[in-house]
């Protein structure tokens, strides 16, 4: 299989992924966490695990996810904040909800909220 490199400055590494990878979510889906009460809008993918080696073994051993596997960037709320979180694809589900997103950053982003995703601003598209 080939693989491809990149420098990922949260993980302060060069991250080895492979060339292609299947991402379940897009940029601008909302989504919701498996097993805790938040949800997102998807505003970043890494093809796999590309955080802090420290981050990772904060996450307890019983519910620590595979490293190969696309990781998201979401801009997440709960009942009580909006935070960014990093979350794998296998503790990911499309959100039932399918509303928007209560966080300040969304804004910044995207342009506009439309069947349930949102468009990112085209001056951040490339």
């Amino acid at each position: 299989m080939e693989r491809a490199e990149f420098f990922s400055t949260q993980a302060g590494r060069t991250i080895i992924a492979p060339r292609q990878t299947r991402a379940r979510f897009g940029i601008g889906d909302v989504v919701r966490h498996r097993l805790f009460d938040f949800r997102g809008v998807v505003f970043d993918i890494d093809p796999v695990f590309a955080n802090s080696e420290e981050w990772y073994q904060s996450i307890p051993e019983d519910i620590r996810p595979q490293r190969d596997q696309p990781f998201y960037h979401l801009l997440a709320e709960n009942d009580d904040s909006s935070y960014v979180a990093y979350v794998s694809q296998g503790n990911l589900l499309a959100d039932p909800e399918g509303g928007p997103v209560d966080h300040p950053t969304v804004r910044q982003l995207f342009d506009s909220f439309k069947d349930g995703r949102y468009r990112m601003r085209r001056s951040l598209t490339h």
